[in-house]
């Protein structure tokens, strides 16, 4: 491609609405531009990158046994109201009338119009296993966009779904494409890891993400050192803990006249905060409810809500907390409830003994505190804190936690929507039979983001070879406009075309300066420039885009160094 014949604009000024760096860089290097909030155009520039992108999920979907199809985008209220989601989804959902009136929504998801095919399409068990996939746009209405195209209201995205006779079939297919997405993720160059998730608002059973591994992202994720045991924290377990011990103390009043927090009464009594057990007050349909866990762990509320009886839950307001407890917060606890409640403890809290607790009135707290002895047993015991880096891992490492962006997610439905839209296939006996389904997504444009977010320095974007617009820029330094400079750049990009190496001849005819800048910011892998000083000594000037310093080659070491980094 020759610069001078594309479009290429980039711009020195960071946006003042971009707070991570992908945005920044993005922006700058002209790969998208604003169009409203959430919505971006992509530049001829940042649609090479997406290609690049597609075209890896597109050959390793191909190759694991999916077969491509396109939905519609815009999609019948009908088939949202079989499954319950009409409603259920939420603000996300973006709904719009026709002129006849009828309710449609952008799709932010296929779940029901894939199901809806499959009811009519398949029909024998003979049929199966099939899995579906597409890329396409999808639509959320996020309440907040920001960072880009990693949390845009519209961005592109690849979504599979298979269907089978049954469970086996079901894990067989999930695991097919659990090692599809480590070949795409590979090939693309990144950093990544596959971490134990929950399934969300699409429901289902097993469940797994795929996070690039960066410092700017929203995910926590913990893993152990001592296996290849990785989970999102809003599903990681740490190891049990150890027993029980026999108590030791008598439960005691000790007055804490403004200390609401654990953290300010475990100072003022000089314990650790380990020592301490905090009270989150909550109703359900069946009550109040009060979970316990350690002073310096916090609820973890995805854990609390897969707790028998808490899906739905709410925190209390102050009211029913004054009516079950006679108190208010600051000062909470299990002792000496003013009405029946129901105890949910954390496993930690449960092996805790002599530990303290609100006392249930105003500035005073109790310690010394015993399971059995000064209050019953929990009416349940559970995992429902977060997890903290250091923690015992089940496997016998520790668990450490770093920070990723989620780009991938594969699911097992089971037949949640199988079942509500009544798709039903004749077994091998002619009986009717629910096949069961998974469903496997990767964000395509949050990966161009993730990547960058992950591989970049001052000077712009480091692009892995594999997502870049072009592996080698040849950039002609011609200020007496020499033909033989210009002779020689030309020679030089039909020979890199020639040998199928994706070059960008930059015949823009800018100063070294500025050329360079562009070509860093942009990211592209190699830089070779053709000059008349070069041509005097038979050498090109050659840098990766990662080295620190230039070198000169000449062409055979140029082309050998090139077709290494393929």
């Amino acid at each position: 491609m020759r610069l001078s014949q594309f479009h290429l604009r980039t711009t020195k000024e960071t946006p003042a609405d971009a707070e991570i760096a992908s945005h920044r860089l993005m922006l700058r290097a002209g790969l998208v531009r604003k169009l409203a909030a959430g919505i971006y155009t992509w530049s001829p520039l940042g649609l090479r990158v997406l290609r690049k992108v597609e075209a890896i999920v597109r050959e390793e979907m191909d190759a694991a046994g999916a077969i491509e199809l396109l939905m519609p985008s815009v999609q019948p209220r009908e088939l949202w109201e079989e499954t319950g989601r009409w409603d259920k989804f939420g603000g996300q959902l973006l709904k719009l009338q026709d002129r006849k009136e009828s309710w449609y929504c952008v799709g932010p998801t296929h779940e029901e119009v894939i199901t809806d095919l499959a009811r009519h399409e398949l029909a024998s068990y003979k049929q199966l296993p099939v899995t579906f996939y597409q890329i396409q746009t999808k639509f959320r209405d996020e309440i907040r966009p920001r960072f880009g195209v990693m949390r845009a209201r519209e961005f592109l995205m690849k979504d599979a779904y298979s269907f089978h006779l049954d469970d086996a079939g079901l894990d067989l297919e999930y695991r097919n494409m659990h090692a599809a997405y480590t070949r795409i993720f590979t090939r693309l160059g990144l950093k990544f890891r596959a971490v134990q998730a929950d399934s969300g608002a699409i429901g289902g059973d097993a469940s797994q993400e795929f996070h690039v591994l960066a410092d700017s992202g929203e995910d926590a994720i913990a893993f152990s050192t001592g296996s290849d045991y990785a989970a999102n924290v809003e599903t990681a377990r740490a190891a049990a803990p150890a027993p029980r011990p026999t108590p030791a103390e008598d439960m005691r009043s000790v007055a804490t006249p403004v200390q609401k927090t654990c953290e300010d009464v475990a100072a003022l009594l000089g314990v650790p905060l380990a020592r301490t057990a905090k009270s989150i007050a909550a109703m359900t349909d069946e009550g109040f409810v009060l979970a316990l866990v350690r002073g310096d762990h916090e609820v973890n509320e995805i854990k609390l809500a897969k707790v028998e009886g808490m899906a739905g839950y709410r925190m209390a307001t102050e009211a029913e907390i004054a009516a079950h407890l006679g108190c208010e917060p600051g000062f909470l606890g299990p002792v000496g409830m003013r009405a029946p409640a129901r105890v949910i403890a954390d496993r930690e809290v449960a092996a805790m003994a002599d530990f303290i607790v609100g006392a249930n009135r105003p500035g005073e707290h109790l310690a010394g505190v015993n399971w059995g002895r000064d209050l019953p047993e929990p009416d349940a015991v559970a995992d429902i804190r977060n997890v903290v880096d250091g923690d015992p891992a089940e496997d016998g490492g520790q668990l450490r936690i770093v920070r990723g962006i989620e780009v991938g997610h594969v699911f097992q439905l089971g037949r949640k929507y199988a079942d509500a839209m009544r798709c039903t296939v004749l077994d091998e006996n002619g009986r009717e039979a629910v096949p069961a389904m998974g469903c496997y997504g990767i964000g395509v444009s949050r990966v161009v983001a993730a990547a960058i977010e992950q591989n970049h320095d001052e000077a712009g974007i480091v692009w892995p070879e594999p997502m870049a617009p072009w592996r080698v820029a040849v950039c002609v330094i011609n200020p007496k406009q020499n033909p033989a400079v210009i002779e020689a750049a030309e020679a030089l990009y039909r020979e890199l075309q020639a040998a199928g190496i994706e070059t960008a001849l930059d015949d823009r005819g800018l100063r070294p300066g500025p050329m360079f800048a562009d070509m860093e910011l942009i990211g592209i892998p190699h830089r070779v420039v053709v000059s008349e000083r070069g041509l005097s000594t038979g050498t090109f000037e050659y840098r990766a885009r990662s080295a620190a310093a230039a070198e000169n080659l000449d062409r055979s070491a140029l082309f050998a160094r090139l077709a290494a980094g393929r």
